[in-house]
């Protein structure tokens, strides 16, 4: 396909694509769920799975390999964006109250999960459908004590902003716990692409340098653009400069910790918990949020759905693999994430609704199974059933926190 024509195909794809995650996202607020389950569905429905079962001359034309690299590059900078409106609304002045909170959550949601996914790993360490027999047993366990742990950042990001719990208790003790989980996650996976490229010194750019960022960013990084912001507010000839200014270094961001290894959406995360809060912050939402949440962030999900397939499990025994995956999943994740904040002296209805959210998977976990597919270290079985996992998981969680704290919602608002 010429440039031409790859800019063509592309337009099409944002029609059918915009069109049906609004669809589907209709569809599923009448089951509980929230807009962003909706597109991850969409993006599953318009992949191989069912599209391009039912229809692969229309699901070939749509998204034609040539075009995908340029919905990938524009789904990261939703993606970017996203988690940067994210990240000011992110008050780190709350966790400081529920520090112990958030510490034994994060804990206790990396620990257990990691320890399932590797006991899982070494009992299933014979069967070549599921690993790959030059892979080494520690790899495959590093490899599945991460994917285990992985936590849907940015939709469990979405669920409490569409819910109303942004700059709560709550909604923050959720964030910082979550956000915490993936950076260990990411570690993890980190060492086990280092052990396949024979360079350690990855792994230790990848700890090392996201460490310095978030330190930098949020101590010297704050100070100097609170100094900025000062500076061009006192001249008005140079009011048009923080916006640009503002985007310009949220994609050096994204690209430093994407370099590193830790993955962008951290980077734009920590630049957005590093804005001064203020006139500034707010102007920031009202002019990035609109355009970000109904145009680019719905392209992250459904190229993340465009790659998955859920068609390969095909014997009872596969699905029975599949099953103990997604029930250690909810143990390792939303069990363990509730006796945590029980343990810290969490209200139970708390307790529970933080598990909930800390349980839900989503297109994270898409993307590091993606990772690992692409390095050769699982199997396209292993692929599908943790998909199937991930998907589940994340459709528990919206019915869950409705369930467990929506009508109390309006309540802790009033209070915070």
């Amino acid at each position: 396909m010429t440039n031409f024509e790859v800019s063509i195909r592309f337009f099409l794809q944002l029609a059918v694509i915009l069109g049906a995650c609004r669809f589907v996202g209709y569809a599923t607020r009448y089951l509980g769920q929230t807009q962003v389950v909706g597109e991850m569905i969409a993006g599953v429905l318009l992949g191989p799975s069912l599209l391009g079962w039912l229809a692969p001359g229309w699901q070939a034309y749509l998204f034609p390999k040539p075009t995908m690299t340029v919905l990938y590059c524009a789904a990261q900078v939703g993606l970017a964006l996203y988690m940067f409106l994210v990240g000011l609304d992110f008050r780190i002045d709350l966790i400081r109250a529920r520090k112990r909170s958030a510490i034994s959550v994060s804990l206790a949601g990396i620990l257990t999960p990691m320890a399932l996914g590797a006991a899982i790993a070494y009992l299933l360490r014979a069967d070549a459908t599921v690993f790959r027999p030059e892979v080494a047993l520690w790899q495959n366990m590093l490899f599945l004590a991460a994917a285990m742990s992985i936590t849907a950042f940015p939709m469990l990001a979405r669920i409490i902003r569409e819910s109303g719990m942004s700059g709560t208790s709550l909604g923050t003790l959720a964030l910082a716990a979550g956000s915490s989980d993936d950076a260990a996650a990411w570690c993890i996976l980190a060492i086990v692409l280092a052990s396949f490229r024979s360079q350690p010194g990855i792994a230790l750019l990848a700890i090392g340098g996201g460490i310095v960022y978030a330190v930098t960013m949020l101590t010297a990084g704050r100070r100097l653009l609170a100094r900025f912001l000062d500076f061009v507010s006192a001249r008005p000839r140079l009011e048009g400069l923080p916006l640009p200014a503002t985007l310009a270094l949220l994609m050096l961001a994204a690209w430093f910790t994407d370099a590193i290894g830790i993955y962008a959406v951290f980077g734009a995360f920590i630049l957005g918990a590093a804005v001064p809060r203020g006139a500034f912050a707010d102007q920031l939402q009202d002019k990035l949020e609109p355009l970000t949440v109904n145009l680019l962030l719905p392209l992250f999900f459904v190229y993340s759905g465009l790659n998955t397939k859920v068609n390969l499990l095909n014997t009872p025994r596969l699905w029975a693999i599949g099953l103990l995956l997604l029930v250690a999943a909810v143990v390792g994740k939303g069990v363990a994430c509730y006796f945590a904040a029980r343990w810290n002296g969490e209200p139970r209805r708390e307790a529970a609704t933080i598990g909930a959210l800390m349980n839900a998977r989503g297109l994270m976990e898409l993307i590091i199974l993606n990772i690992g597919r692409d390095f050769g270290v699982i199997t396209d079985t292993l692929f599908s059933m943790m998909v199937i996992m991930a998907i589940a998981t994340t459709l528990m969680a919206s019915p869950l926190f409705e369930l467990l704290y929506g009508k109390q919602r309006d309540a802790l608002l009033a209070l915070e």
